[in-house]
């Protein structure tokens, strides 16, 4: 699976912190403008939004790995992009239409039809060194950790 670059997926994912923040303000307007909740807002406008993202990480000395359920999202429906500390995942799930033997006309609607989420790392990696696949609803990361130290190659005065 490709990987998207950094920036471009910063572009993409403010789109949805945008509709987020949309709903979150309807949801506070729809209260009479009560202050107070607005995490509850924030956080009640991102479940009708998003499909929650289940998480798992482990770690070796030489490598992190994650996996992430993306259950009903095609490959194509799905960027990713990795940094030194962070990998984000987003994706929108396209409605799905089938027709059966009888001409009947099956309509998958998807709510929420999007995925947003960003994985902090608690140990540095090597972006370019990342091998992502997509099987069976579950995206898995091999990160290659980056080295502790750097080497200087030039020998020690005597």
């Amino acid at each position: 699976m490709a990987l998207s670059d950094p920036e471009d997926l910063r572009w993409k994912a403010q789109e949805v912190q945008l509709a987020i923040a949309r709903r979150a303000y309807k949801l506070f307007e729809s209260r009479g403008r009560e202050h107070g909740h607005d995490c509850e807002d924030w956080f009640l406008a991102e479940s009708e939004l998003l499909r929650p993202v289940s998480i798992s990480i482990a770690e070796s000395e030489d490598w992190i790995r994650v996996q992430a359920n993306v259950f009903g999202f095609e490959e194509k429906e799905v960027s990713i992009s990795v940094e030194p500390r962070k990998i984000t995942i987003l994706g929108r799930k396209e409605p799905t239409t089938t027709e059966t033997e009888g001409g009947k006309v099956e309509y998958i609607d998807w709510s929420p039809d999007q995925i947003f989420q960003v994985i902090q790392l608690e140990k540095d990696v090597k972006p370019e060194g990342t091998v992502v696949e997509l099987e069976t609803g579950v995206l898995r990361f091999e990160l290659p950790k980056a080295a502790k130290y750097a080497v200087d190659a030039t020998p020690a005065a005597a």
